[in-house]
């Protein structure tokens, strides 16, 4: 078990916090993390692109002119690919792009996201946001106190309503909940914030 400085919403020294090693101390897997990334990557996209063939395209019903006697290659449809406002010949089509992932996967990519943040001391703990009312004011100062610029992500309980609307309208933070976290968000994020409830629970390291 590693042990963890835990902070307070001001940026100062509350007490220490243990988490577990499986999650947060693992040697990180970069190809497993590539493949789940690519993969959540890939199960974003509509796959709604469609392109008209021959068949699709109105008009062209009527053969333009005889086989024979024209001096001109023989055509069948005005709508073929290689004319103007004819169809398209091997255009994309409505498809599904998602990859199947194993769970162990990941949650192996998840481990080792977050231990590769660890390992760079890009993870705090806040005990408790404290925000009595949402206050994005209030959330800036926070941010600013813990010492942290760039990219951030903050991981709440869904419960802490307040924390949620204060910190939702910052520019370059990023909140979700813990059954949201993810290795992707994690790698795009330069800093990882948990408060002491929304830390991920040992069990689930296992």
């Amino acid at each position: 078990m590693a042990k963890i400085e835990m902070k307070n919403a001001a940026g100062k020294k509350a007490a220490s916090i243990e988490v577990a090693d499986s999650m947060f101390g693992i040697t990180p897997n970069i190809p497993v993390m590539h493949q789940v990334v690519v993969a959540q990557l890939a199960h974003r996209r509509s796959g709604t692109q469609s392109t008209k063939t021959r068949s699709e395209v109105r008009g062209g019903g009527k053969k333009p002119f005889k086989q024979k006697g024209t001096g001109n290659a023989r055509q069948g449809s005005i709508r073929a690919p290689h004319f103007s406002g004819g169809g398209v010949a091997l255009g994309p089509k409505p498809r599904k792009y998602s990859q199947r992932t194993p769970k162990k996967m990941i949650q192996l990519a998840l481990r080792s996201a977050l231990s590769d943040r660890m390992s760079e001391n890009k993870v705090v703990v806040v005990e408790d946001w404290g925000f009595a009312a949402p206050s994005t004011k209030a959330a800036s100062a926070a941010i600013s106190a813990l010492g942290m610029s760039g990219r951030v992500m903050i991981v709440l309980e869904r419960k802490d309503e307040s924390a949620w609307k204060s910190f939702r309208n910052l520019t370059d933070v990023h909140v979700l909940s813990t059954p949201e976290l993810n290795a992707y968000d994690i790698l795009c994020n330069d800093w990882i914030v948990f408060t002491k409830a929304s830390l991920p629970a040992m069990e689930a390291a296992k």
